[in-house]
């Protein structure tokens, strides 16, 4: 029997699969695809991961990372896709070329056949708020088709908060921090993506899961539903199973 979640607005997985999918969809509601950032499955596959899911499971996914960060990423060791020389500048940091706006289709056929949630923009610590940045980032999200899913931006590096919730309000993207860092700054919906205090290794105590479900009470009687809590530790099927037990407890 499949375990019992917590109410709708209340989504807990984690960022990847850390068990086998069968087994996964009897543990948690959610997942956060990470294969495609790193290289999005075909259609058909994506297609295959819908079925098999039960009907009220949630996918939530990264963008291609040919959207968000430049070929200079350690994260272009897992393309498959090759880059041509001379065009390393094409890519990444949402760029108004053509290769971005490929990556964004791509990125998006596989959104609209898994019925995704929610597509999260992760940005490297090197897409700093430079004039030319925001304005692409602008003219990403305001050329863009939207989707059913909510658009979820990830900002590291040096951005001020005042330039993240102005961005966010003008292109109407949910702030995605972790809870332990930082307070969202934008959305009506909550996106938390947990990296593990100060370190990927790191395994969430009691009284760090006790202080999360403080965190989403006060959000919630806020109104801002609904609220997603990704695990993206080493740990993260163990302390999401422990924080789904929390609040279904409660």
């Amino acid at each position: 029997m499949r375990a019992a979640f917590s109410t709708p607005t209340l989504w807990i997985g984690c960022c990847g699969w850390p068990e086998g999918r069968n087994q996964y969809f009897q543990h948690f509601p959610a997942v956060e695809l990470q294969t495609t950032f790193y290289q999005p499955p075909a259609v058909a596959l994506a297609e295959k991961w819908r079925r098999d899911a039960p009907a009220e499971f949630a996918f939530t996914l990264k963008a291609w990372q040919l959207i968000t960060h430049p070929p200079s990423s350690p994260t272009y060791r897992r393309l498959k896709e090759e880059i041509q020389p001379g065009k390393a500048d094409q890519y990444g940091y949402f760029r108004p070329t053509e290769e971005v706006w490929a990556a964004w289709r791509t990125t998006s056929a596989v959104a609209l056949v898994l019925r995704a949630s929610a597509i999260v923009f992760q940005c490297p610590a090197s897409f700093t708020p430079t004039e030319e940045n925001k304005k692409n980032l602008t003219a990403f999200f305001q050329a863009i088709e939207r989707g059913p899913w909510l658009a979820v931006w990830e900002p590291r590096g040096q951005w001020e908060p005042p330039e993240i919730r102005d961005l966010c309000r003008r292109l109407d993207l949910v702030h995605c921090v972790d809870p332990f860092s930082a307070e969202p700054l934008h959305g009506k919906a909550v996106y938390f993506r947990l990296h593990g205090r100060g370190a990927y290794r790191y395994r969430y105590t009691d009284p760090d899961l006790l202080q999360l479900r403080q965190i989403c009470a006060r959000h919630l009687a806020a109104g801002r539903a609904p609220i997603w809590v990704m695990f993206n530790n080493t740990f993260m099927r163990e302390d999401a199973l422990r924080f789904r037990d929390l609040m279904t407890a409660s």
